[in-house]
């Protein structure tokens, strides 16, 4: 088949059929499609969009352009399970989730990504560790698997090479908000990693890339009912980003916060209601508890018994990792020299907070990449950020920013305050859940 007449189909308005997006997918891995093909392709998928068998076909052509990860030899005596999360700020949910998951029965292979645009990367906040491995080997791998109940790392280049050469066309093409295209990209790598179930969490508000509830509904719509025809059964959560999810935005911060969360040291409401609320989707999905109810009552024993935390110890031991991180996290993760409070421009309630801008603060801080080459620099990042109505004014700043130097702690505070509106009408709040697509009701 021509790619050309496939991309003209597309671009007409018709469905394509799964032999030809199969062949495109095939000569796209081979080399037989071209850069600019593969652009038109991208581009005409966003202006025309698929139907749901028609994603599904770009889904599983994509699985199948590289290697699948088989369990079956291992022998588990439970389900493997995963997250995948769009991404915000504040967004530590995986370092708490994936151990919770295992201390219930469940393995949880989670491959997982670096900070892309404002957003910070599970992959990032783990590098702060020191010694940790990201990219292990796949024996490796499997064994932290078998042995810890999950391991966090960074994708391989044998797990859905389509996609990533896709991606990286769509990230130079204005083609990356296309639904069908995010869903394959997605769903693609969770099918290759040989999962049993995956629970997906959808962001909405001013720090997601979905900043509207209604693209939100329809990517969570469209991965539900995509993943579970290809034979993964999901179940997608939309959840609240209009403010930062924990209270804390850096890597190393970040990390220090999921230990504290783990331990019982500090767990942040919406952070704890969120990572519980996905975690105990996960655990139905895996068939580990009957209902929701519960998963919850399980994973809150995990946590309050320690168990959780040692999972979390075993995982970053096995993978290079210090073994007494939990018990001494201040001794291993890195920290700024420049600390500092933030002081808000007027005393009072906080109104609104724009995520995206938190972000970006972080990014500027050195906290994350704008380029790919960028180093990172894993301390820096704001803890004890204030969150939606609180009252902040001189003996409550509104976070206390951590970075490099004092010039660059100065430019963040700035950013930070500008980011927030003080007011004193308590605000409206979104519920850290907003909607939920299982599967049955997702097509």
């Amino acid at each position: 088949m021509l790619p050309q007449e496939i991309i003209r189909k597309k671009r007409d308005g018709a469905a394509l059929d799964p032999a030809e997006i199969d062949a495109f997918i095939a000569g796209l891995t081979q080399g037989r499609v071209t850069e600019g093909q593969a652009a038109a392709f991208a581009m005409a998928v966003f202006f025309r969009g698929m139907d749901v068998t028609e994603t599904v076909a770009l889904t599983r052509a994509m699985t199948a352009s590289g290697e699948r990860l088989d369990w079956a030899d291992l022998d588990l005596p439970g389900p493997t399970l995963d997250k995948h999360s769009t991404g915000g700020v504040g967004d530590n949910v995986s370092l708490m989730l994936a151990p919770m998951v295992a201390a219930c029965g469940g393995f949880v292979p989670m491959i997982s990504g670096r900070g892309l645009g404002h957003t910070g990367g599970t992959l990032d906040k783990l590098d702060s560790i020191p010694g940790y491995r990201s990219q292990p080997d796949a024996a490796t791998f499997r064994r932290v698997v078998r042995e810890a109940g999950c391991a966090i790392i960074g994708q391989t280049a044998g797990l859905a090479p389509a996609d990533k050469r896709l991606y990286a066309i769509r990230d130079v093409t204005a083609t990356v908000e296309s639904i069908p295209l995010i869903t394959a990209s997605i769903l693609s790598k969770k099918l290759a990693a040989g999962l049993d179930g995956l629970v997906m969490d959808v962001k909405t508000g001013s720090g997601a890339f979905m900043p509207t509830l209604q693209r939100a509904r329809d990517l969570a719509r469209s991965i539900a009912a995509v993943a579970t025809r290809a034979g993964l059964p999901t179940v997608a959560l939309i959840t609240d980003m209009n403010e930062p999810l924990a209270s804390a935005a850096g890597n190393a911060v970040e990390t220090r916060n999921a230990i504290d969360f783990l331990t019982g040291a500090r767990r942040d409401p919406r952070l704890l209601e969120v990572t519980l609320a996905l975690a105990a989707e996960m655990l139905v999905v895996g068939r580990l508890a009957p209902d929701v109810a519960t998963a919850r009552v399980r994973l809150t024993r995990a946590l309050d018994a320690g168990a959780a935390a040692e999972r979390f110890q075993r995982m970053v031991a096995a993978l290079g990792g210090p073994a007494d991180l939990i018990a001494r996290p201040e001794k291993h993760l890195p920290a700024a020299p420049v600390q500092r409070a933030v002081a808000p421009s007027r005393p009072g309630l906080v109104t609104a907070i724009d995520a995206r801008a938190v972000g970006l603060a972080v990014v500027a801080l050195g906290g994350g990449r704008t380029r790919v080459e960028d180093a990172i620099d894993p301390s820096v990042g704001f803890v004890d950020l204030a969150g939606l109505g609180d009252r902040v004014g001189p003996e409550r700043p509104l976070a206390i920013v951590h970075a490099a130097d004092s010039a660059a702690a100065e430019k963040a505070a700035g950013a930070l305050a500008a980011a927030c509106r003080i007011g004193e009408a308590l605000p409206p709040r979104g519920a850290p859940v907003a909607e939920r697509f299982a599967p049955e009701e997702a097509g």
